[in-house]
This record gives C-alpha cells, sequence and structure tokens, in this order.
C-alpha cells in the first residue's frame, strides 16, 4: 500500500484507485507499484483527497485515458509496406469523406 493516510479520500476515489491498481496489476506490474500509479493517477484526476462541502468538484479525466492506451505493439510488429499501405488507404479515405 503506498504510504499516506487515506481516510480523506471519497469511497469514490478509493474505489477509482482500486480498479486502476487491478489494470496495472493485469497488465504485469507488482502490486505495489501498481497501488502507488493507482492513487499517484487518481490525485491527478481529482487533486488529492476530497473535503467535505458543497459546490462543483472537477475532475480532469485525461490521465485515466491515456492510461488505457496501451496500442503500437500490434501496428509495429507489421512489416512498413503494410503500415504504408494502412496510411495511404486511410489518407484517401479521409480526403473523399471531406467532399
Amino acid at each position: 500500500m503506498p504510504s499516506g493516510d487515506k481516510s480523506k479520500y471519497s469511497s469514490k476515489q478509493k474505489r477509482q484507485a482500486r480498479h486502476i491498481e487491478k489494470g496495472y496489476e493485469s497488465r504485469g506490474l507488482s502490486e505495489g507499484e501498481a497501488a502507488g500509479r493507482a492513487w499517484a493517477t487518481v490525485n491527478k484526476m481529482t487533486g488529492g483527497g476530497r473535503k467535505g462541502g458543497s459546490g462543483h468538484k472537477w475532475t480532469n479525466k485525461g490521465p485515466a485515458r491515456r492510461g488505457g492506451r496501451i496500442g503500437g505493439r500490434a501496428s509495429a510488429a507489421r512489416p512498413a509496406k503494410a503500415r504504408s499501405a494502412s496510411a495511404r488507404k486511410a489518407a484517401r479515405t479521409r480526403a473523399r469523406r471531406r467532399g
């Protein structure tokens, strides 16, 4: 478990951290490293532990979205010729749809 008192975090933040931690563990990180990264992600998204009170509670969802993008491996494993053909096809499609 990462250091620090977690009592000031809301139940939603604790739940988010658990889900993020499971994702990191499924990608092969140790429990401690996964927990630390999960809490860092929650802190970046919500600005740390929540205090009571009414009003708008902002959430920056960028860190969570970025963490889910693992891509690149499949594309990198393909030959350059195939990647180039895909890029040309995509460019033609975009041009056609633009009008």
